[in-house]
């Protein structure tokens, strides 16, 4: 009975320490970083602000933890869509945009948290990780172009880094809070069109899908 009972205490603390992970993914996407208070993450789960300090060392590591995984799962879905593409570099790079660039308008505020908002040393540090693994993605990508020769000969590692940077830029202006514009289906598949086109030309290459 004992060890029942003491599978049964951990089972709840896990489950109560997933409903605190949830409201504070749900306050991001809502509101940001920002808005994700230890306060507003007990009142979103109908607990005390001293229960979520007892499951979590304090807001920096709870948020860094809802950090790691929204963009986790964020890169999970670029990655399948880049692999199921085809072997292609051409076409795993037009996935990749497109699943990159829809996915951020399609959730503004999500993806201006992951990407942009400022944010506590330990997200930073978790934002570097992420970022890192884009680049990666993007390096085995352009690295097959480049042996294909679809892109040009280049600095496969540089090339990368800029075309990242690239897409990320291009997006600020349709994810900052505050001045964002209406969302419009029409706009934006313009916006992801047009960082289509920019990432192929970018590698020297007018080949696109």
């Amino acid at each position: 009975m004992a060890y029942r009972a003491t599978e049964a205490t951990r089972r709840n603390a896990e489950l109560k320490r997933r409903a605190f992970l949830r409201a504070a993914r749900s306050l991001v996407a809502a509101h940001g970083f920002g808005g994700a208070t230890v306060q507003a993450i007990a009142a979103e789960s109908g607990a005390s602000v001293g229960s979520v300090y007892s499951y979590f060392d304090g807001r920096e590591d709870l948020l860094a933890e809802v950090f790691r995984s929204a963009a986790g799962h964020e890169l999970g879905v670029v990655r399948d869509a880049a692999a199921g593409a085809g072997e292609g570099a051409v076409a795993r790079l037009d996935a990749l945009v497109r699943t990159f660039a829809g996915r951020a308008l399609q959730g503004r505020q999500m993806a201006w948290s992951l990407l942009f908002e400022p944010v506590t040393p330990a997200v930073e540090a978790e934002r570097l990780v992420y970022r890192s693994s884009y680049t990666g993605l993007l390096a085995e990508i352009v690295g097959d172009g480049v042996a294909e020769g679809v892109f040009a000969a280049q600095d496969v590692a540089l090339a990368a880094s800029a075309v990242l940077g690239a897409i990320s830029e291009a997006l600020i202006g349709g994810l900052r809070p505050g001045d964002r514009p209406a969302a419009s289906a029409e706009a934006d598949a313009a916006i992801v069109e047009g960082i289509r086109l920019f990432c192929f030309r970018a590698l020297g290459t007018e080949e696109t899908l």
